[in-house]
């Protein structure tokens, strides 16, 4: 869920964010993507630092603590940054040993009370991708020659901050401690904290957001501010999260429904009729066609049983790695983020368009550049990855099997944050492999809140976008086509039910 949905994210963040009534996508990363990543060698800097043009705007949160981190110019932007800052900043004020990078822009227009948090997931990936390919001022996407204004931005929105998180993702500083979601979402409140003492912030409205496994990130880091009980500096006012790991993943969010995506884009993924008889087969003889049936109901009839996939013994019930492999023989250049995409393989100013890494020869990695590094004030003898290994240590605990040893977000931190703020938003792309939406519905489906189990109605209300695309709109008018202008339709479904909106 790259840049195939953005716009209507876009506004239903603005429902989220109360300015409107009303793409490390999908799963979790494999090891050994990490491994080569973490791996992977920077090729030399060759492109100049270029410079911007003074800014016209005065600097809100301008002061002798944020001076130092302000960022003047960053390469390849030839145009007006806005105000901008970034760097690392303590999670314990008298301790600089350890600490998190984060990027913060504020709203471009009227100011607002309000800051946005915006983490990555993976675990072990970068939030810069979400700063420069996602929903940052600038947008530089795979296959593009140079960076370019997103039209599509939060920061039209609200102040967003981007952070790496935990200890050990980017340019996140110090040794990883990371067991479980409550330990590390504690430091990061810490962080935050040092964050707003430095800018001079207090009383704003706090809405955290994230996507991928940023959705255990997100609800334990709001179920800390919760905690903290200071309306001061922990204004927790909402959350958001895409394609969000928040229930069972190994089962119910992947394998349990795989099937169903596959039967959806065969067209797109190219599968032959006996392949797909065999995964049929599998389907319904592991026992996922029935659990279907039976717990994608709305409402929900019970709760659904505890279910983990054993990769040595459920092995041959493995139908998402099964179709995952094979989606390579018939598409080179598959992407189980964004499906839909077909060869050629498009290089990434960031080294990983997909779960290849690749970027153009000669060009190096953007944040990985000595230039780019000492822009945004980061340490120059640390080197960059989008995402890095695995940050918890327990390794192979926990129910996702990847160290994090706190409880899936469905069955406690996620309905205290809806019940507490009443504006919580998940939403999943329908194209992603990783995490398909019917898996995000099934955990929802099992999950308690305002006294009720799951949705109790179908999500059913068309998300329709009535404006035409902003995008490429110089493109188009210079290329003589002004006239084109109609709305871009319905984009997708969305729902609302005692505090939480669902958007896919």
């Amino acid at each position: 869920m790259r840049s195939q949905i953005w716009t209507a994210p876009l506004l239903v963040a603005s429902l989220l964010l109360g300015s409107v009534d009303g793409m490390r996508q999908g799963g979790m990363l494999s090891e050994a993507v990490r491994q080569e990543l973490g791996k992977r060698a920077a090729a030399p800097a060759s492109i100049s630092m270029q410079t911007v043009g003074t800014r016209a705007a005065p600097h809100r949160f301008y002061n002798n603590g944020t001076k130092e981190y302000f960022v003047e110019s960053l390469p390849e932007m030839d145009f007006d940054l806005g105000e901008l800052y970034s760097g690392v900043i303590p999670i314990d004020a008298n301790n600089a040993s350890r600490g998190l990078f984060f990027v913060f822009q504020p709203r471009v227009g009227a100011p607002v009370d309000e800051i946005t948090i915006w983490l990555n997931g993976g675990p072990g990936c970068s939030s810069l991708e979400g700063f420069l390919q996602e929903n940052g001022k600038f947008q530089w996407a795979w296959g593009q020659f140079s960076p370019t204004i997103n039209q599509y931005s939060w920061v039209n929105l609200t102040n967003v901050l981007w952070v790496e998180y935990p200890v050990g993702v980017g340019f996140s500083i110090g040794d990883s401690r990371a067991t479980s979601e409550e330990g590390i979402a504690e430091e990061f409140n810490d962080f935050f904290l040092n964050f707003q003492t430095i800018f001079g912030i207090s009383n704003f409205k706090i809405y955290v957001t994230g996507e991928s496994y940023a959705g255990r990130y997100v609800p334990y880091i709001a179920s800390g501010m919760l905690d903290r009980n200071d309306s001061t500096h922990f204004n927790l006012s909402g959350a958001l999260t895409y394609n969000p790991t928040i229930g069972e993943f190994s089962w119910v969010q992947t394998q349990a429904v795989i099937y169903p995506l596959l039967q959806q884009n065969t067209n797109v993924l190219g599968y032959n009729k006996s392949f797909m008889a065999t995964l049929a087969s599998l389907d319904k003889s592991c026992g996922y066609a029935d659990y279907r049936e039976t717990y994608f109901k709305f409402p929900p009839t019970k709760v659904q049983p505890p279910k983990y996939f054993n990769s040595s013994s459920d092995a041959a019930c493995d139908i998402w790695h099964t179709a995952y492999y094979a989606a390579y023989a018939t598409n080179p250049c598959f992407n189980p983020y964004l499906i839909s995409l077909q060869c050629p393989l498009q290089g990434d100013p960031l080294g990983f368009p997909s779960d290849l890494i690749y970027s153009y020869p000669g060009v190096p990695v953007y944040f990985n550049r000595t230039d780019v590094k000492e822009a945004m004030h980061a340490p120059v003898d640390r080197e960059w990855s989008l995402c890095n290994g695995n940050p918890f240590l327990g390794r192979e605990g926990g129910p996702q099997n990847l160290g994090d040893l706190s409880a899936d977000p469905i069955q406690r931190v996620l309905p205290r944050v809806i019940e507490a703020t009443q504006r919580v938003l998940v939403s999943n792309a329908d194209l992603d492999f990783e995490t398909p939406t019917t898996g995000t519905q099934l955990a929802i489906q099992n999950m308690t809140w305002g006294g009720k189990l799951g949705f109790q109605t179908e999500p059913s209300k068309p998300i329709t976008i009535t404006e035409p695309d902003l995008q490429y709109e110089a493109v188009f008018s210079s290329s003589g086509f002004d006239d084109v202008d109609d709305p871009q339709g319905t984009m997708g479904v969305q729902h609302f039910e005692r505090g939480l909106m669902w958007a896919q």
